[in-house]
């Protein structure tokens, strides 16, 4: 079985970094995707960031603005995510996915909370 462990999260004032990891175990041969999403409460869950094509690219929900960066490590098959000038709007559970030929796999989730 497939299953993906998010760690990282925490509290952090605002203009603050922090940097979520996701590792994946099990039977794992090849991941079209992984990314990370977050959802705050009464929220759509929504990207955040994701990695595509081997690693090779990437792409930003609109909110990021440039404040975060993700990074794919193919044989330690892990995701992070490196989150600078964090704001009280970023305040969310994230959670970490993988997509194995359009299979989704979901970790549990990292909380993260943004104080003013």
């Amino acid at each position: 079985q497939v299953q993906l462990v998010e760690s990282g999260g925490g509290l952090v004032q605002a203009g603050g970094s922090l940097r979520l990891s996701c590792t994946a175990t099990g039977s794992i041969y090849s991941a079209t995707s992984m990314s990370w999403y977050r959802q705050a409460p009464g929220e759509q869950r929504v990207l955040v960031a994701g990695t595509y094509g081997g690693g090779g690219g990437v792409v930003y929900g609109d909110f990021v603005k440039g404040r975060f960066t993700v990074s794919r490590d193919n044989a330690r098959k892990t995701v992070s995510l490196q989150m600078n000038t964090l704001e009280p709007g970023d305040t969310a559970i994230y959670y970490c996915k993988m997509s194995i030929r359009g299979v989704d796999f979901w970790g549990r989730g990292t909380q993260v909370t943004v104080s003013s």
